[in-house]
């Protein structure tokens, strides 16, 4: 299976996905990504992220059962994905090697 390659907000998405734990849904998913200090994303932006990370293989997801809360709708629940865990720690890696001998603290000047 080819590598796959994340952009930053998909791997936000993932990593939220993580913590939150198998059962996570888009709620709660929105929730971590601001506590862990990015502002919230909007719904229609995380449900598209969250549906592409689907066919790319990181997320699988499966329908809760209604609730009366909820107005007799389902919650949809994510799960990580072996293909998803590796995604990301390719992409940390990759971070990790271009971060390598970076020292920020006295920067060159031109």
């Amino acid at each position: 299976m080819p590598r796959k390659k994340l952009g930053d907000f998909e791997q936000a998405v993932l990593l939220a996905v993580a913590r939150v734990g198998d059962e996570a849904y888009g709620v709660a998913i929105r929730q971590d990504i601001a506590r862990h200090g990015q502002r919230p994303p909007s719904i229609g932006a995380l449900y598209v992220t969250l549906e592409r990370l689907e066919s790319k293989g990181c997320l699988r997801s499966h329908m809760g059962e209604a609730t009366a809360v909820r107005g007799g709708r389902a919650k949809r629940y994510y799960a990580l994905t072996a293909a998803g865990a590796s995604a990301l720690r390719a992409a940390r890696e990759r971070q990790e090697r271009m971060w390598a001998g970076v020292d920020l603290r006295s920067p060159r000047k031109p």
